[in-house]
């Protein structure tokens, strides 16, 4: 969209960072009402992330104007909260583009921007990479600051605590924002702790510190009740004691939409030796009543009218596959009291909202924490309770450890179901649920199921759960065919698969739910079809025999094609020394932006089209 100058003024005159820094402080007020409004019109009108850019806008406003960006570093954490950085580096313009294909990247994404330091998408990485670039600059000697933006989710995970360990040790130079939504400021307390937060950023107190330290240094008794001393008195008004005991000196609460108060305190900071904590706390969804009300529905939005005060019903659909596993779940909980759901705070997006509520004994929402889930789920199975770990493809990634270690070492039954498995959509590269069946695949004791639709989905849950063993399910973001899974729960025969069609001379191999696709390719190349549903164990006994009349066997699957499972497929064909013609279709060895599924489905040509394109362009060389 157009940046209309009649309407956004200020905003029209901070079309950069260099720009912002050169407006004086006493219109960051306006700039900032200006940017919400902005940032508000755009995601109504193109879709996307909300509520956590409109809560970030003071604070992006006041580091850009603080911080010489992009010289000083500036790393956002996960990125849902960068819009308005998005917007103030240049790339105003281009917001209705963003998380479509071939437009802007729904994260801070380098080759978009060099304002964009770092890639994220996944959680808590901000503060390791943060220190790795303030060691970097300590040995540049040019004075570059490195700031890292964290949100208090982000902070319950693991890795932002061993990252602050190791900056605590080493001291180096940087500061961490703690952005904490969750929390509310009333007034009172919000000006006290902004005033304490001066305070403690002031040259006077600091000196006053700094000196009675050095002065002290040699009176070890003295020394230590002084330091005591103010400890005891911080921690009475703060809630900081465990990020000083880390090595950081901290700052706040304070206000993150007091503009002025966010400014001077990080002007003060960034005159600071070693690591800072500055605690911020914002109002998700600030600016728009109905998302501060419910910051999780306004999470991400589709194309919407503000004057509404909410979002468009969606028209009836079919369920989702997460909806499908939701449903499962409160069966076969209703059936089996040892059954356990564990989720890494991804309750809405799992589809376990029901089960939370029907059976809150049986539910844990573990945070942002993705590799305790997976033992955690471990030690359940151990003591003989049914764990299910609900989990995203590529947050499964960052526990894949402990899925080897912990649980297939020691052959321990926990029950995978795997969403958002292949193309995702607008989330793109960091989010694509691409790698799974090849990780998964090539570890001892694990059963990997692909359903090809809703039925097979519930059926194949059914199986792990009663496996004895590891197993997963993966299955993709959105809806299935529409087919009405039966209510009755049946265990599939382990490693078998099930043929759709007979054909001539080629044999379709379907693993997962491009089977809609493959079935039309099927009937345009009057091809065999077989529906393979497990890639571990794999049905070798099908394989045996499509090889006796079948010149060409082609695997289609939505993963990546290296180490999938045609290469599965492939494996057992060498093994053998079949002379059969193998045809793998998947993901490139490529990381896969953003776009629809349609759309990257007919750009990777996996959809009905580009299947029968490459089988045939394959079959006539």
């Amino acid at each position: 969209m157009t940046l209309d100058l009649a309407h956004y003024p200020t905003l029209a005159q901070a079309r950069s960072p260099e720009a912002l820094r050169k407006l004086p402080q006493d219109k960051l007020r306006a700039l900032s009402d200006e940017l919400r409004q902005y940032l508000l019109t755009c995601v109504s009108q193109s879709s996307g992330h909300f509520a956590s850019g409109l809560g970030t806008v003071e604070l992006t406003v006041a580091l850009h104007y603080v911080y010489n960006t992009p010289f000083d570093r500036l790393i956002w954490d996960v990125g849902h909260q960068a819009y308005p950085h998005k917007i103030l580096t240049g790339r105003a313009e281009q917001m209705s583009t963003i998380r479509k294909k071939e437009g802007l990247h729904p994260f801070p994404w380098p080759p978009e921007s060099d304002f964009d330091t770092f890639a994220v998408g996944h959680s808590s990485t901000s503060i390791s990479a943060a220190l790795g670039m303030a060691i970097a600059a300590e040995k540049e000697q040019q004075g570059r600051k490195v700031v890292a933006v964290i949100g208090d989710g982000a902070m319950t995970a693991g890795m932002a605590f061993e990252a602050m360990n190791h900056a605590g040790d080493i001291s180096k130079d940087m500061v961490v924002v703690l952005n904490d939504n969750e929390m509310s400021i009333s007034e009172n307390v919000g000006a006290l702790n902004s005033h304490l937060a001066r305070l403690l950023t002031g040259n006077l107190f600091n000196s006053i510190r700094d000196g009675g330290k050095k002065l002290l240094s040699n009176v070890p008794p003295i020394k230590e009740f002084a330091s005591r001393a103010e400890e005891h008195i911080k921690g009475m008004v703060v809630p900081g004691t465990i990020f000083e005991e880390l090595g950081f000196n901290y700052i706040g609460p304070i206000d993150g939409h007091d503009i002025n108060g966010v400014v001077d305190t990080l002007r003060n900071m960034r005159k600071f030796k070693g690591p800072q904590l500055l605690h911020v706390v914002t109002k998700k969804g600030k600016g728009y009543p109905e998302a501060e009300k419910d910051p999780i529905k306004f999470h991400a939005v589709p194309k919407f009218n503000p004057a509404d005060q909410t979002l468009p019903k969606s028209a009836a659909s079919k369920p989702t596959y997460s909806a499908i596993f939701g449903t499962w779940l409160c069966d076969m909980a209703k059936a089996d009291p040892k059954l356990m759901a564990i989720t890494p705070a991804m309750r809405e997006g799992s589809g376990m909202v029901a089960f939370s509520q029907q059976f809150p004994e049986q539910y844990f929402d573990v945070a942002i924490a993705e590799q305790h889930a997976v033992t955690l789920g471990a030690g359940m199975a151990k003591e003989g309770l049914n764990a299910v770990v609900a989990i995203y493809s590529t947050f499964l990634q960052r526990a894949y450890d402990q899925l080897i270690h912990d649980v297939a070492l020691q052959n321990l039954p926990v029950l995978f179901a795997i969403d958002r498995a292949g193309i995702v959509g607008a989330d793109g590269p960091t989010h694509q649920g691409a790698f799974d069946i090849a990780f998964l695949r090539c570890i001892p004791n694990m059963i990997v199921m692909t359903p090809g639709d809703e039925n097979e989905c519930r059926q194949m849950l059914y199986t792990g759960h009663l496996a004895n063993q590891p197993a997963a399910v993966r299955y993709p973001r959105g809806a299935g065919k529409g087919i009405t899974p039966d209510t009755e729960m049946t265990a599939l025969p382990i490693g078998k698969s099930r043929t759709l069609r007979e054909g001539k001379r080629v044999a379709l191999l379907n693993f997962g739910t491009l089977l809609p696709y493959v079935e039309k390719a099927a009937e345009t190349l009057d091809a065999t079809l077989v529906d393979m549903r497990f890639v571990k164990p794999l049905d070798t006994d099908i394989l045996d025999s499509l090889q006796q009349d079948h010149d060409v066997l082609v695997s289609v699957e939505d993963g990546c094609i290296m180490g999938g499972a045609g290469s599965a497929v492939a494996e057992y064909l060498m093994q053998k020394q079949y002379g059969t013609k193998l045809l793998q279709i998947g993901l490139p060895d490529s990381f896969i932006l953003q776009g629809t599924q349609e759309e990257m489905y007919a750009e990777l040509k996996l959809d009905d089209t580009g299947i029968v394109e490459q089988v045939k362009a394959f079959t006539e060389h």
